[in-house]
Parts: C-alpha cells; sequence; structure tokens
C-alpha cells in the first residue's frame, strides 16, 4: 500500500500531513490571480471542450450542448443531442472530443439515459460525428447497469490518455454496500475503452470471470475529476467523499481505491461506517479533504500564462466556491492555495487553447482565470 500526503482541513485552517513533516499552513491567494466573466446565461455548465476552430462547447444538465464563440453564446445549441435522465445529480454531463477530431470529427458524450431494463436510469458513454452544429451517427460505447430510481452518484467524466485509451468514471449510484467494491457490477469504478468502445487487450481484469471487462480500477465512490498529466500520461481522480473524506487518487490499473471499507469521512449524520482508513490492498488517496469542499473539476496546468504553475493541477470545489491550486512533484502533491475565492459553486475547469483557465459556475456561466 502506498503512503501518500494527506490534506485535512480544520475549520478554516488547511494544514498537510505526511509521514516525514510538520503540519504546515496551506495559503489562501487571491493577489496574483483574478477572473473575469466571459459569458453568462447558463444555469449548470457541466462540461467543456474546445474545437480546433476556437468554438467551445458547453454541457447543460439539463441536457442542452451550448456553443461559444468569439466570446459570445450562441442563442442556437447543438442540434441531435440525445435525450438524457435528468433527475438528480444525472442528467447531460461530460464532454470531450476525440485526440485526432480535425479528422474524424469525432464528439464523446457522458449522460445518464433510460436505456435498457429496469426504472430510472445510468450512465452512458456514446460517440458521435460533429458537424455544422450537429451530432449525428450516434454509438453507445458503455451503458452502466442496472437502471436505479436513484437520483446521486452519476460521475462522470471523459478523458483520453496519450494511447488514445478512454477513461471515464461512474459513480457508486447510491449503492455503497455492494457496487464499489464488486467489478461483476457497474458503479464505483473508473473504465478503460478503445475510441470505438472495445476493450483494451491489457485491461485488469479481461481475463476475471464475470467481470465488467472496461473495469480500470475500482472502490470509488463519485469521482467527478478525470485529467491525465500531460508530462508522464498518468490519469488522476478526484472524488466526492461523504461528510468528510474527499479524495485526489493517482489512477492504476486494477487496484482498490477502498470505498466503503476504508474512508476519511463519516456518515452525514456524523456517525461512522468505514473499517478505518487503511487496509492492505486498498490505495490510500495522494490527498485527501476534512471537511468536504465538495470537488468538482480537474485540469493540469500547462504553458507559460500562469507562470511557476506549469504541471501543476487546478480542482474546483462547489462547497466553498473557490479553486484549489496544487503543486505537482511527480506523484505527489506538495502544497495547495485557495485561488478565486468567490467564484460560486464550480463545476467545471479546463485550460483552452489560448492558455487561459476557464470555469463552469452554477447559476452564473463560464468565467476566465485572470494571472495580474
Amino acid at each position: 500500500m502506498k503512503v501518500r500526503t494527506s490534506l485535512v482541513i480544520i475549520s478554516s485552517l488547511a494544514v498537510v500531513f505526511s509521514c516525514n513533516s510538520q503540519p504546515s499552513e496551506i495559503r489562501s491567494n487571491n493577489k496574483n490571480i483574478t477572473y473575469e466573466l466571459l459569458v453568462d446565461g447558463l444555469d449548470n455548465p457541466w462540461g467543456m471542450t474546445f474545437l480546433p476552430n476556437g468554438d467551445m462547447l458547453v454541457t447543460e444538465k439539463k441536457g442542452e450542448i451550448r456553443i461559444i464563440r468569439d466570446g459570445e453564446l450562441l442563442e442556437t445549441p447543438v442540434q441531435g443531442v440525445p435525450a438524457v435522465y435528468d433527475h438528480g445529480q444525472g442528467g447531460l454531463l461530460d464532454i470531450e472530443i476525440h485526440p485526432d477530431f480535425s479528422q474524424n470529427r469525432w464528439l464523446y458524450l457522458c449522460y445518464s439515459s433510460t436505456d435498457g431494463d429496469g426504472s430510472g436510469g445510468n450512465t452512458t458513454v456514446a460517440r458521435f460525428s460533429y458537424d455544422n452544429n450537429r451530432l449525428d451517427n450516434k454509438k453507445v460505447l458503455y451503458k452502466a447497469r442496472p437502471n436505479t430510481t436513484k437520483g446521486q452518484h452519476f460521475g462522470s467524466r471523459l478523458e483520453f490518455d496519450k494511447q488514445g485509451f478512454l477513461y471515464f468514471s461512474v459513480g457508486d449510484r447510491g449503492n455503497r454496500d455492494i457496487n464499489p467494491q464488486d467489478i461483476t457490477r457497474d458503479g464505483g469504478k473508473i473504465y478503460r475503452i478503445m475510441d470505438d468502445g472495445s476493450i483494451p487487450s491489457d485491461n485488469p481484469f479481461v481475463n476475471e470471470s464475470g467481470a465488467k471487462k472496461a473495469i480500470f480500477s475500482y472502490g470509488h465512490r463519485n469521482p467527478q475529476g478525470l485529467a491525465m498529466d500531460p508530462k508522464s500520461g498518468k490519469i488522476w481522480s478526484h472524488e466526492h467523499g461523504p461528510k468528510g473524506g474527499d479524495e485526489v487518487n493517482l489512477i492504476e490499473a486494477g487496484k482498490n481505491y477502498g470505498w466503503p471499507i476504508i474512508s476519511y469521512g463519516v456518515n452525514y449524520s456524523g456517525t461512522s461506517f468505514a473499517e478505518g482508513t487503511e487496509r492492505p490492498g486498498m490505495e490510500q488517496p495522494v490527498v485527501y479533504w476534512v471537511p468536504s469542499i465538495a470537488p468538482c473539476g480537474l485540469t493540469f496546468v500547462q504553458g507559460d500564462k500562469y507562470p511557476g504553475w506549469e504541471g501543476d493541477l487546478i480542482v474546483g470545489s462547489l462547497k466553498f466556491s473557490y479553486l484549489v491550486h496544487a503543486t505537482v512533484q511527480g506523484d505527489q502533491i506538495t502544497n495547495q492555495e485557495r485561488i478565486a475565492k468567490g467564484i460560486g459553486r464550480v463545476r467545471n475547469v479546463e485550460q483552452g487553447p489560448d492558455g487561459y483557465l476557464y470555469v463552469g459556475i452554477e447559476g452564473k456561466g463560464i468565467y476566465r482565470l485572470v494571472p495580474k
């Protein structure tokens, strides 16, 4: 089991604990960064992606894809968007273009749908062709089962790696005692597939009888952040804990991340449920937060637009309306600071081709982070 740095926030004081150091304060820093509204008129901008022509596509949870062109929100949304199961935390979630989008025009969506047996819905990943502001040629690549009317923990994020594999996350769907630790069931997992939905031959459970062959890692609660380190090619994730225990994890093939057997969180009532915070064969988080910050949106900073930040992580906080700038050294997070305090409930953060960081804020719109 790997030993990694853990972060605990106690009241207004944030401290870092590791096995070799004393607690040290995490700084709040709004001095070197400001933010400006790019477009308003969006309700719940869940996912963002950028096209080669400069357009930004933004998913609205209710089931629309909006187009931002030259800093303006177009009135007409993208046509051909599939029907979504807009229920609880479900709806139209993440959006991603293929690494070779300029040649194949493939666009990927993650959303909740009622397809398949049973009442309710579950998380779906589908591929489309995109031209002239329209989606066509829908191909469902993966549908989590079974459907359920529970409204929580759909996940889900999409991320390609350097080899062209597509990763996506599905939350435990409110069934924590069964789904996350059972590799024959969907839910509480991070998955890896080919760009056409086929299963990579070296996925960790392809030879396990009864296993869901697309599973890459398991023991997750509700991962709403996925990002590839552009230097190492490794996949990082963050996930919501219950009351405390939000985590950032480095995702590795076949690993068990412990939910709900181990956790740094407790039930919302304050009672405990986990067997502890560590167990052999289960991974420790890179960092964790107590109390919860409700992390949503995750990206690595590239380029020199933000001096000294290249290679670092940016994490959104739904609960506290700020961003976390996390300094990354190898597989460790060595320092964190709060930035853009008061920006609003952060749903996503992405870096655009112009080098700026763009932030989706519930009930407000899209903001751009500007270094002073």
